[in-house]
C-alpha cells in the first residue's frame, strides 16, 4: 500500500505560528500583570479581556469579552463569554455567559450560567446546575441538579437538590419568587407563576402551583400548608 505525504504550505505554517504567537503573548502580558497562568498553551484569551492580579487560571480555559477580579480561581475547563466576575470568584468546569457574578462566588463544576444571570455576594452554585435569566440574591445556595430560569430569588436563600423552577406553560415563560431566608426541600417544582415568602418552607418533592405566605410550611402534590391552611391563589401573568 502507497503512502502519500501530506505537507502544510508554507504559508499555512506561517499563519499558524502567529495565531499561537499571539494567544502565548496575551498570556504573557497577564503574567506579567500578576495573574497565574498554569499552561499558556491550553489557555484562550480573547483580545478585550481583562483579569485582575493575583487570580489563577488553570489549563483548559476559554475567556472571551469578560472582565475579571483579582483574586479569582478559573478552571480547568471553564468557558467564559460577555460576562462580568467580581473578586475571590471560583468558576470550575462550567460554562458562564451573558452573566454577572459579584465578588465570592462560587460556581461548579459542571454549570451553566446563561444570559441575564445576575449572583450577589457569595452566593453558591453546586454541581449540573443551570441558571437563566435569573438574580440570586446574596448568601445563597443552590447545590444540586437544579433548574432555576426566569426568577428572583431572595438572600440567604437554600435550594434543595432537584429543584426546578417549571417557567415555561407551553406558550409564554412566568416568572418565580423566592423571598429572603426561604428554605426550598429537595426536589421541589416551583409552578410559576409562583412565589415562596420569606422564610417559608417546602418539603421534599412538593409541587408547588400557588403561592406561599411568609413563615408558611408546605408540602405534598399539590403543595398544601402543614398546618391546613390554605395557599394564596396566584394570577398568571406574561414576562416581558
Amino acid at each position: 500500500m502507497s503512502r502519500t505525504n501530506i505537507s502544510p504550505a508554507a504559508d499555512d505554517t506561517s499563519a499558524l505560528h502567529n495565531l499561537i504567537e499571539e494567544r502565548v503573548a496575551r498570556c504573557l502580558r497577564l503574567i506579567e500583570a500578576g495573574v497565574t497562568i498554569i499552561d499558556p498553551l491550553t489557555t484562550y484569551l480573547g483580545s478585550g479581556v481583562e483579569i485582575g492580579a493575583g487570580s489563577v487560571i488553570r489549563p483548559n480555559t476559554t475567556i472571551d469579552a469578560t472582565l475579571t477580579g483579582e483574586r479569582c480561581m478559573i478552571g480547568p475547563n471553564a468557558v467564559i463569554s460577555d460576562s462580568r466576575v467580581g473578586d475571590g470568584v471560583s468558576i470550575l468546569s462550567s460554562v458562564i455567559e451573558g452573566a454577572t457574578l459579584d465578588s465570592g462566588v462560587e460556581v461548579g463544576p459542571f454549570c451553566h450560567l446563561r444570559p441575564g444571570t445576575h449572583l450577589e455576594q457569595g452566593v453558591h452554585i453546586g454541581n449540573f446546575v443551570e441558571i437563566k435569566a435569573a438574580h440570586v440574591g446574596a448568601g445563597t445556595k443552590i447545590g444540586h441538579f437544579c433548574y432555576i430560569g426566569d426568577a428572583r430569588i431572595g438572600n440567604d436563600v437554600n435550594i434543595g437538590a432537584g429543584t426546578v423552577t417549571c417557567n415555561y406553560d407551553g406558550g409564554a415563560k412566568h416568572e418565580t419568587v423566592v423571598e429572603d431566608g426561604a428554605f426550598i426541600g429537595s426536589d421541589t417544582m416551583l409552578v410559576a407563576p409562583v412565589r415562596v415568602g420569606r422564610g417559608a418552607m417546602t418539603g421534599a418533592g412538593s409541587v408547588v402551583t400557588e403561592d406561599v405566605p411568609d413563615g408558611e410550611k408546605v408540602m405534598g402534590s399539590p403543595a398544601r400548608a402543614k398546618n391546613g391552611g390554605g395557599t394564596r391563589r396566584r394570577v398568571r401573568t406574561r414576562l416581558g
